[in-house]
């Protein structure tokens, strides 16, 4: 019997790759570095041997989709920001029949998902950074999950997310989960962000405090409070992808029955605008 070991909200800023090039970033995220590696680490010690990443920067339109292709080779260049990441090398293995049973329990839901084999679908970098950093705590195979959802509602995620644990407990894998999205997205516009310094900081004083109430409700297991406002707080704060990511997460964890508190592994800080977290759930 597989089971979810632990679960994680991660940070994916280029900035995090970057901050190990030379240049003005060199050195400046290494506490969020440190966060991935973290996190991995305690994984791996509980057994993991896959990670399944519900990952923001994946947009899809109709359906939700996984990445469960047997392998993943390559070198990656961001079109979203080609000058932070570009020909950054990757090769990890796949968890093919655990991303086919995920997408046959959440149909079974009701909730239309394709699991897909397919070597020329891209991977995109909400997946691409965390494993960059968690792989160096040891080896892991990856399944991702599109979780930049343009048209689903919260409720079919968090069904979603059931499906994740379900599919993992029938299967023999162990599994780190992981929400992979900011907090707060409201990034600078681009004529404000050389004059804010903008990759170090925040756009939006209520952002920044709302980010700060929803890091010390899930720190004080509040986690049925933060569910009552998670449509508001992805809306008004602009969460990214919606953060479909963390019904995923937290719908896999049990949703308001879940009675964990979540540990920041860490600091909170800003990027380019955006709230940013590494923050870690137990399952048991």
């Amino acid at each position: 019997m597989g089971e979810i070991v632990l679960a994680a909200k991660v940070t994916h800023v280029p900035t995090m790759l970057m901050s190990e090039q030379s240049g003005r970033v060199f050195g400046l995220r290494k506490q969020a570095i440190d966060g991935h590696i973290e996190i991995a680490r305690r994984a791996k010690e509980l057994g993991a041997d896959t990670i399944v990443i519900c990952d923001t920067h994946w947009v899809v339109n109709a359906g939700y989709h996984i990445n469960a292709n047997s392998h993943f080779e390559g070198l990656f260049t961001s079109n979203e920001f080609p000058q932070f990441i570009q020909d950054m090398p990757f090769r990890y293995d796949g968890n093919p029949n655990l991303g086919d049973l995920i997408a046959e329990k959440a149909r079974a839901k009701a909730v239309y998902t394709l699991a897909h084999h397919i070597d020329s679908l891209e991977v995109e970098y909400g997946t691409l950074v965390p494993m960059h950093f968690m792989s160096r705590s040891g080896e892991f195979k990856v399944v991702s999950i599109a979780a930049w959802c343009t048209v689903h509602s919260h409720e079919s995620s968090r069904k979603l997310g059931e499906a994740i644990r379900e599919a993992i407990e029938e299967s023999d894998s162990k599994v780190l989960l992981v929400a992979s999205g900011s907090l707060s997205h409201k990034i600078w516009a681009n004529d404000e962000y050389e004059a804010n310094n903008g990759t170090f900081t925040i756009s939006s004083e209520f952002n920044h405090q709302v980010d700060l109430r929803v890091l010390e409700l899930w720190q004080r297991g509040e986690i049925a409070t933060f569910l009552k406002m998670l449509g508001d707080y992805a809306n008004f704060c602009c969460g990214e992808g919606s953060m479909h990511d963390t019904a995923m997460m937290f719908g896999a964890l049990g949703w308001d029955k879940y009675t964990g508190r979540g540990e920041l592994i860490g600091e909170y800080f800003p990027s380019s605008g955006t709230g940013q977290a590494n923050v870690v759930f137990p399952v048991k």
